[in-house]
């Protein structure tokens, strides 16, 4: 009754020739899809919880749901199908660690018609989203389905270690067999919701080749655009100190643990709401699920990043107005920012080594996208942490710096100014004495040049008294000296018309002839 053919390219399933099948409807696929994971996730609630063990990673469980019905199966008006649940304690574990509860998975899963969403990348995998955004069901092929399974012991520790990750965040891989084809699935965190309109999608590796939006995808109402198209359109996001510290730590761990198991050409999913627009996005019927359900930990970006501090911690109306969104700038325009790494599932092996040695041939090495892998992870890195994100420089040290300097501004103009006034004062001290040095030295006579001074009988007695008077300054002198030389000139020149005569110095009498 089962058939186990494989798909060559993708998720989309390939007839296997032979008998003619009938190939499921998208429909089909996505009721198949339901009634699988609604089956299996409620008959697993009856085991009872354990510690998980490392065969736990490589069981799989099967079972043949016809559309009559059974025993132990419900009917279903979908073609027979063969549903595969690939360890489902370890993935029940995973769901546990994250806070989903069964009742809400299988809420979020089949309690509402699956979104089939448009794929903007190179793969032929199809996207299905839960009505309230939880999860992401996607399709992938065979390799990457047992890539999975290989990558899941490693998975486990490192979530253990590190629940804060912006890595896919797996939550069941399944299996459906209908119509002789096999569809593999795996559910996955939703990173972009549907209630917050996506201005601008980016697909991001850190690559230059052939990393350019093409004509077709540009033409989308919701394009999602490449590194170059960043280059162009963007000339950075920045985040205060705080989260961009934050978001690097976080990148970086999650590129060394893809490192460590040879994985690379995976991707950053980013996209970006620009809160000054006031648009809301195209969702609806999930939003009030979202405010009064399950709350899954660490699924919106700003909970993902590594942090100890407020930048890991959501906002108390995170689920209303950002949605768990990451503040950030560009430019005037104020942002919230939802990102993860996605396309994990693809390792290092032959097939990749071929394709870049062919296109390092043609092209530069160190710009293609398929690379090694610590090759891969630095440049992804650099590229992100320098053109993609950066840092908001702080204002308050600047403005601490102005006010400092300012300060010493003033005070050395106070310093040259006191020492300004000082030295006027100095100046107009020495200018003082220097006039009254001057004026005694007018007053007393010289032996050279004797002094011209008019006959009068009331000089002597001036003289003398300013001579012997300790309590008359100098400036009273030169005043009664000035006074008595006036009066005594003007009274000679009206009585006698006589001009005065010099004295002599040694009787310092008047002399007439």
């Amino acid at each position: 009754m089962s058939s186990t053919t494989d798909e060559t390219g993708g998720g989309r399933p390939q007839k296997t020739g032979g008998k003619d099948h009938k190939k499921p409807t998208a429909e089909a696929l996505r009721g198949a899809i339901q009634l699988g994971i609604g089956y299996t996730v409620g008959n697993l609630t009856s085991k009872p919880d354990r510690d998980v063990l490392m065969q736990d990673f490589y069981v799989v469980e099967s079972v043949f749901l016809p559309s009559e019905g059974s025993n132990l199966t419900p009917a279903h008006h979908y073609p027979d199908f063969r549903f595969k649940n690939y360890a489902p304690l370890a993935f029940r574990y995973f769901r546990e660690l994250f806070g989903i509860k069964p009742d809400d998975y299988l809420y979020s899963i089949c309690k509402e018609p699956l979104i089939e969403l448009s794929n903007p990348g190179a793969s032929s995998s199809w996207f299905y989203l839960t009505s309230d955004d939880e999860f992401i069901i996607k399709t992938v092929q065979n390799k990457e389905a047992e890539f999975l399974q290989k990558l899941l012991p490693g998975y486990y520790m490192n979530l253990n270690q590190n629940p804060r990750t912006l890595l896919p965040k797996f939550y069941g891989l399944y299996c459906i067999q209908c119509g002789g084809v096999n569809i593999r699935l795996v559910v996955m965190n939703n990173i972009l919701p549907r209630s917050l309109k996506m201005h601008y999608k980016y697909d991001l590796k850190g690559s230059t080749y052939k990393r350019r939006a093409s004509r077709k995808e540009r033409g989308k109402s919701s394009p999602t655009f490449k590194d170059l198209d960043f280059q162009e359109m963007h000339e950075g996001l920045y985040f205060d100190a705080d989260t961009y510290s934050a978001l690097m730590k976080t990148l970086q761990r999650d590129c060394r643990v893809l490192e460590s198991f040879k994985i690379m050409d995976y991707s950053l999913l980013l996209g970006i709401h620009v809160l000054d627009r006031k648009m809301r996005g195209r969702g609806g019927r999930g939003d009030s699920k979202r405010q009064g359900g399950q709350k899954v930990l660490y699924s919106t970006a700003r909970e993902s990043i590594q942090g100890d501090g407020k930048a890991a911690e959501p906002l108390a109306d995170a689920d209303d107005d950002t949605m768990g969104g990451i503040p950030a700038k560009h430019k005037e325009e104020k942002l919230l920012i939802f990102l993860g790494i996605i396309d994990i599932l693809q390792s290092y092996r032959f097939i990749k080594k071929v394709e870049h040695s062919w296109k390092a041939l043609v092209h530069d090495g160190d710009t293609v996208s398929v690379h090694r892998p610590n090759f891969y992870a630095d440049r992804f890195l650099k590229f992100m942490g320098g053109t993609v994100f950066k840092k908001i420089h702080p204002l308050r040290g600047a403005s601490s710096r102005r006010k400092k300097s300012s300060i010493q501004c003033r005070s050395a103009s106070q310093e040259v100014l006191s020492t300004v006034n000082e030295e006027s004062q100095e100046e107009r001290r020495a200018l003082s004495l220097e006039k009254l040095e001057n004026i005694d030295d007018t007053d007393k006579p010289s032996p050279q040049k004797p002094d011209v001074i008019p006959s009068s009988t009331r000089l002597d007695p001036a003289v003398s008294v300013a001579t012997l008077s300790s309590a008359s300054s100098l400036d009273d002198v030169k005043t009664e000296l000035q006074t008595e030389n006036r009066t005594s000139s003007s009274t000679l020149a009206l009585e006698d018309g006589i001009p005065p005569l010099p004295s002599t110095p040694e009787s310092g009498l008047d002399v007439y002839l």
